[in-house]
């Protein structure tokens, strides 16, 4: 995820008084939901409630990760009512989390979809563009995400409207940095169609469940194999250094959505998967942990300094967690989900969230600890002179 630049302004003094208390928040956020996590997984551990049990993808989600992005597009809009977005996603997830009454978290999720769509509104009279068309598909997703939560859907039901505004968002950023590659007008038209295909997915899943997720799956698959082509990673990857890093953890995370895609359209229907745990598990993680959490792990670097004004210097410890993510995945969907093996799932489950947290510790450490290395200072002759 990358901050646009051209046309946009950012404001140091409304920096300081809204980043730091949304951090915060949805760095809480993602605490309990990695906790309610680890009690989906079975593990015996306080449940913490009903709300924060059920309402785990809604507050990872829309909570933590809406936060994130929406607080990503408020900086760099730089304008006061655009961190409306961002304080209404976090408050929605705190309210989840310590349960206050019914519909106001889901309320207060989908008011922050809302300004997001307003942040994208404001920013295309800046400048037209496909992919910010794109990016305002991904925040319209929100809202309907957080309207059928609103209205009482059960939350495996708007699941795809969720997956939507992730998918998007994390596609039409990397739309926007396909420019640097001279990406064709062709090229850009054949990702609209694969965009719009995932779209319409959507919108059919509402309706007709198993053929739209099948749809959405289509998608998906049309976009992972598009970025494969397309993006910059694939010449970035061959460099050194933070590039080729986050061109290793882009890659990585679009293998992950093509087969998500695949599993989509195997299964297609996820009421039927929710009484088949291992099914439903694959196709939710598949996306929200392989390809998500390894787009995260990739834009951090760019992110976290543009967003709190501080560098994150690159170490190649970053590959850990990343390799972590992976393997435990694979660990979680094949021996765990693919044979029934409730051990290798678990395992799989907890070491994915341990990825997770050793990515935030390490991140953490760069970021307050560790000093960026200072550039060397300019030799100064001796003698008269």
């Amino acid at each position: 995820m990358t901050v646009p630049t051209i046309g946009l302004t950012t404001s140091r003094g409304r920096r300081a008084g809204w980043v730091a208390p949304l951090m915060i928040g949805a760095v809480v956020i993602l605490l309990a939901a990695l906790w309610s996590g680890l009690v989906h997984l079975g593990l015996p551990l306080p449940s913490g409630g009903t709300s924060l049990h059920e309402g785990h993808g809604p507050m990872m989600i829309l909570g933590f990760l809406g936060t994130v992005i929406a607080l990503e597009r408020a900086v760099a809009l730089g304008a006061a009512w655009a961190y409306l977005g961002p304080a209404a996603a976090a408050i929605g997830g705190l309210g989840v989390l310590v349960a206050i009454p019914d519909g106001i978290p889901a309320l207060l999720v989908t008011i922050g979809g809302v300004v997001l769509v307003a942040v994208f509104v404001a920013i295309d009279r800046i400048q037209r563009s496909l992919h910010n068309v794109v990016l305002a598909s991904g925040a319209v997703c929100w809202v309907v995400a957080g309207c059928l939560w609103l209205a009482g859907w059960e939350v495996y039901r708007f699941l795809p409207w969720m997956a939507g505004f992730l998918v998007l968002t994390i596609t039409g950023e990397r739309l926007e940095l396909s420019r640097l590659t001279g990406s064709s007008t062709r090229a850009h038209r054949v990702f609209a169609v694969a965009a719009l295909v995932f779209a319409a997915g959507l919108v059919v899943s509402t309706v007709a469940e198993q053929t739209g997720v099948r749809i959405a799956g289509v998608g998906a698959l049309a976009l992972a194999a598009w970025l494969s082509r397309y993006d910059l990673a694939r010449r970035t990857v061959r460099t050194s250094g933070l590039t080729r890093y986050m061109a290793v953890a882009l890659l990585s995370g679009y293998a992950w959505l093509a087969t998500t895609g695949v599993l989509w359209i195997v299964f297609g229907h996820m009421t039927k998967a929710i009484s088949h745990q291992a099914s439903y598990d694959a196709m939710l993680h598949a996306l929200f942990l392989g390809f998500v959490i390894s787009m995260i792990f990739a834009h951090a670097p760019v992110i976290v300094p543009s967003v709190l004004g501080r560098p994150l210097p690159y170490s190649r410890v970053l590959y850990l967690p990343l390799a972590l993510l992976h393997l435990s995945l694979l660990l979680r969907l094949i021996a765990g989900d693919g044979l029934d093996n409730t051990a290798a799932w678990q395992w799989g489950g907890i070491l994915n969230e341990v990825a997770l947290l050793l990515f935030m510790g390490l991140a953490a450490y760069q970021l307050f600890v560790r000093k960026a290395p200072q550039p060397a200072a300019a030799p100064t002759r001796s003698g008269p002179g």
